[in-house]
């Protein structure tokens, strides 16, 4: 599968929409009877990813280090069941390691390494993404390169000073081909976010962003968003997704504290039944 040539005209809404179910399908697949894991963060995520993969940006799973690929980072690396998932779908991974998940020794650990067939850059120390994601950008432009850098990371690094530093130079060094993805779901570690980081959306448009605030699990604002960011105007680009921890399995979504998901044997059948029923 070679996606040299995207994004296409048009965008197929429901097409992406069955593709971000089938990374769900597969996260769950992943996750059941491990009895724990980063689930809600990785449902959440999926429309986005979906969305980027299968329509906006350019790569080629047959040639993963090709040159003129566009790079998408994954900062928050205990998401990594969500980036697994959409690398399987795309022709990255087989299907057959996906069940090694997490296992002591498998190849797709619970964060992210960069050893991984598609995998950019290490994560899980937080707060590092953007400010590689600017040196990338950077450096591609410097080689007069077209490739654009999307980089995912979530509202609570935003906690973290760096974060801000390479936003600053973003905007400073005229990063247009950078786009930032902020997956603002509300929760950290120990529950909800408390640091005061609102208003997100202003916040980046004074740090010099040209900045959109979207649904992040609605699929045509995600594609419309990202169309939006395309545009070489001398200024770094972020989509602030408001997504909910859990999306398309309603006893995930309404659990108070879903950073780390603890699932009993028994329940995991119900919440892959619950996902179909809820996507039928």
């Amino acid at each position: 599968m070679e996606l040299r040539n995207h994004p296409p005209s048009e965008p197929d809404v429901p097409a992406l929409e069955a593709r971000a179910l089938n990374l769900r399908r597969k996260m769950m697949g992943m996750a059941s009877g491990k009895g724990e894991g980063y689930i809600a963060q990785g449902l959440g995520i999926a429309d986005c990813l979906a969305a980027l993969y299968f329509h906006e940006m350019r790569h080629d799973p047959a040639n993963p280090d090709w040159d003129g690929r566009d790079r998408f980072l994954l900062s928050t690396g205990h998401y990594s069941i969500a980036m697994y998932a959409v690398l399987a779908e795309a022709g990255y991974l087989d299907d057959g390691e996906l069940p090694t998940y997490g296992l002591n020794g498998s190849a797709l650990p619970m964060s992210t390494f960069d050893e991984t067939v598609g995998v950019e850059i290490v994560g899980g120390s937080l707060g590092h993404g953007l400010g590689q994601a600017v040196g990338m950008a950077m450096g591609l432009r410097l080689d007069n390169s077209s490739a654009r850098v999307f980089c995912e990371f979530s509202d609570g690094e935003l906690d973290e000073g760096s974060t801000w530093e390479a936003a600053m130079g973003a905007a400073t060094f005229k990063c247009d081909k950078l786009v930032a993805l902020i997956d603002c779901n509300g929760i950290q570690a120990d529950g909800p976010v408390t640091v005061a980081i609102e208003p997100v959306a202003d916040k980046m448009r004074a740090f010099g962003f040209e900045t959109y605030e979207i649904n992040g699990n609605d699929m045509a604002a995600l594609v419309e968003a990202l169309a939006a960011c395309r545009e070489a105007n001398g200024k770094p680009k972020a989509i602030v997704l408001r997504t909910t921890p859990g999306f398309g399995i309603p006893t995930i979504m309404a659990r108070e504290r879903a950073h780390f998901v603890r699932v009993g044997n028994d329940e995991w059948d119900s919440l892959i039944e619950e996902l179909e029923r809820e996507n039928a």
